[in-house]
């Protein structure tokens, strides 16, 4: 058995062994995992990971994952399960003309696609066969963006580097292929196998008990369609798409079958929950929603289809295919994330159509997505009146058929006019509440003066040193990430260790280490959070942090990054230049990162030394004026306290593109959960105009907040 840890070692009685030095790789074909001894003098593998190496000796670290990337790790306590991803400092992107330079170079087949290159499986049939090759033959998917590769014949899948490996191996011993055995990541800890081993088994029994809605009772059948709002689709869709009911629950079950075998991988049910006069619909998955990456509809597709209508629910997927007939997809998590990974299943359409919704969340998601699956082949369908989700359509009598096909294409061209523009401007106006943007819970008076947070912003922060600059903007964070908003996370003055109990107690609302009985539970929450961390810490080039950003938007559709603080980033290539142009420099990175990738950044900066006795103002903000003229929203955390003694912190925001509301409300900071929160009472949030604004910025008012007063 072969092992593909860096090395190319062989199976010497369930253990792998280097070429020179000691050490243990896993076969998954030789290793029994919960029942295998190490030979005496070794360690056991539960408690030292093995170590990848270059192919000549060289260590480099070990992934925990090929899902993310190699250049992103699981951490966590694995007594409480609590796996949280890091986005890792040592990332180094690969270029697409990288790829094919290579592929070349080996001699490789391969066809450029949409969103990879297709080239032959290296893990069965022959590699480098002399002729032509057949697209079909082509199954081994690399992605033009990061390199990672997905092999749908055998579903393994790895890092452009273990594809170079793959490669150095066959050469070097002279093999058609490396077979389907081949190991490409650290074998999952005994806790993880477990919980596969549960999550499978409940998944066949709830499968088992599931029943086919031929089966149920007419009567039953009717009040379970209107229920979910599928009246018109008929029990000949819901049969070929294999959807069931569950009666227990009363839930919808739809299945998740393997690509390679057809074997039932997951499930997601959709339950239903009368809340008043509203009907919640409420999702759970096997395995969790992290593991869960199921196209519902695959299972049914061909490989002569090549057109497809995506959807973002799988009862909009059931609307679409009873009422056109044509190939339809639901997205696993919706509009939220499109994982890389399913990419290669969407390769063979030529055309795709978008359907995501009929929000404007939707429409930015349909956007953002078009991009990943290359916008030539992409059309959108716009939201509308006449245009909502299929579900809806369906139900109003709508002509599903006439909407797929007044589609409008995603590409545009880099000049246009206004009436391209019409649609998208007529929408703005329409959708007031949702193009400002998603509401913070925990801070209603910030929504009153910025209205919500939106794609595609720079925000700067500030605030005097101690004044709880990280714990407020960790909790803005926060409150965004619990309502579904990807969130990336570079702290370079606390460790993400630090961060992550910080956060989780803002989230648990309680000191936990009084309590660690509850742990567990909480932890397990905050797991499901869509919420990563940079492992940068100290000093760094702002190139790499950018390369870093650019590819976790790419893998988790981050829409929030939060960078702290600025002066990181002024690293040793600007040694050359003053701090100020350096600094002005790095603003400008973010401010394009953020319109380009329609991603909202939160940059916090340090204030310059002022005195004790004065308040901060948007001229405090250290450097030159570049920062606050480029941010959308200029934030201010006001220390009462540092001037007249112990006293509340103010927020006070000083520019807000948006719609130009200014502001000042107090906070109260609770030190046993580590939040802030509005100050109950008479003091309440003051809107400043912009022109007190300005006067209170005069040098003769130096030393005054603009608009800092009580009611009494």
């Amino acid at each position: 058995m072969l092992c593909l840890f860096r090395c190319g070692c062989r199976t010497v009685n369930g253990i792998l062994w280097g070429p020179a030095f000691p050490r243990r790789c896993y076969s998954t074909a030789d290793f029994s995992r919960k029942q295998w001894a190490a030979p005496p003098g070794l360690p056991s593998p539960r408690k030292e990971r093995p170590r990848r190496m270059w192919l000549n000796g060289a260590a480099r670290s070990a992934p925990l994952s090929t899902t993310p990337s190699s250049h992103f790790r699981t951490t966590g306590n694995l007594k409480s399960k609590s796996l949280k991803a890091d986005v890792a400092t040592a990332f180094s992107p690969v270029t697409v003309t990288e790829i094919r330079q290579y592929l070349r170079s080996k001699g490789v087949p391969f066809h450029d696609g949409y969103s990879c290159l297709h080239v032959p499986s290296l893990f069965v049939g022959k590699v480098f066969e002399s002729g032509k090759v057949e697209r079909d033959a082509l199954t081994l998917f690399v992605d033009k963006t990061t390199g990672q590769f997905l092999c749908k014949e055998t579903l393994l899948e790895g890092s452009w580097e273990d594809f170079q490996d793959c490669l150095e191996v066959m050469e070097r011993e002279g093999r058609d292929n490396l077979g389907p055995d081949v190991v490409l990541k650290v074998p999952e800890s005994d806790w993880e196998l477990s919980e596969q081993e549960m999550d499978l088994k409940e998944v066949q029994r709830i499968w088992s008990k599931a029943t086919d809605f031929a089966e149920v009772e007419e009567e039953e059948v009717q009040l379970v369609k209107a229920m979910f709002g599928i009246a018109k689709v008929s029990n000949q869709t819901l049969k070929k798409l294999s959807v069931r009911y569950f009666k227990p629950t009363k839930s919808l079950a739809f299945p998740w079958f393997s690509w390679r075998d057809g074997g039932l991988k997951g499930l997601k049910l959709l339950s239903a929950e009368q809340d008043g006069r509203r009907v919640n619909y409420v999702e759970s998955t096997l395995p969790r929603p992290g593991n869960y990456h199921n196209l519902f509809g695959l299972h049914i597709l061909t490989r002569k289809d090549t057109a497809l209508v995506l959807t973002s629910k799988e009862t909009d997927c059931l609307a679409v295919a009873h009422a056109t007939g044509l190939p339809c997809l639901s997205l696993p998590r919706g509009v939220s994330c499109l994982p890389p990974g399913l990419l290669p299943y969407l390769e063979q359409f030529r055309k795709i159509v978008l359907w995501l919704g009929s929000d404007l969340l939707s429409w930015e998601a349909s956007k953002i997505f078009a991009r990943k699956l290359n916008v030539k082949r992409c059309s959108l369908v716009r939201p509308g009146d006449q245009q909502p989700c299929p579900q809806e359509a369906l139900a109003s009598g709508l002509n599903l058929g006439k909407i797929v096909k007044g589609a409008i294409p995603a590409s545009h061209k880099s000049i246009i006019c206004f009436r391209q523009l019409r649609e998208d401007v007529f929408g703005e106006l329409a959708n007031a509440e949702q193009v400002s943007g998603i509401k913070w819970k925990r801070f209603p008076d910030l929504n009153k003066l910025l209205k919500g947070h939106r794609k595609g912003e720079l925000t700067i922060f500030t605030g005097p040193t101690g004044s709880g600059k990280t714990t407020f903007i960790s909790e803005c964070a926060l409150d965004l990430c619990t309502q579904g908003v990807n969130t990336l996370w570079g702290s370079f003055e606390i460790n993400n260790v630090r961060m992550a109990k910080i956060m989780l107690t803002q989230f648990a609302m309680q000191r936990l280490d009084e309590q660690l009985e509850k742990y567990d539970e909480w932890a397990d929450k905050f797991e499901n959070l869509p919420l990563y961390f940079m492992t940068f810490h100290g000093q760094h080039s702002i190139k790499s942090v950018i390369d870093t950003m650019q590819h976790a938007v790419y893998m988790y559709d981050i829409s929030h990054i939060v960078i702290d603080n600025l002066q990181f980033m002024m690293g040793q290539e600007h040694l050359s230049v003053d701090k100020f142009s350096a600094q002005d420099y790095v603003v400008g990175t973010f401010r394009k990162f953020a319109t380009e990738n329609s991603c909202h950044v939160t940059l916090v900066i340090h204030p310059r030394k002022e005195g004790d006795d004065k308040e901060l103002q948007t001229a405090s903000i250290f450097g030159t004026a570049k920062a606050s003229q480029e941010a959308d929203n200029v934030l201010i955390l006001q220390d009462k306290k540092l001037v007249s003694g112990q006293g509340r912190r103010y927020l006070q925001v000083t520019k807000n593109r948006f719609d130009g509301d200014l502001g000042i409300f107090p906070l109260e900071f609770k030190k046993a959960s580590l939040t802030f929160s509005a100050v109950k009472g008479k003091v309440k949030l003051r809107k400043v105009k912009e022109e007190e604004e300005e006067e209170d910025s005069a040098p003769r008012h130096s030393g005054k907040s603009a608009g800092v007063k009580e009611r009494k």
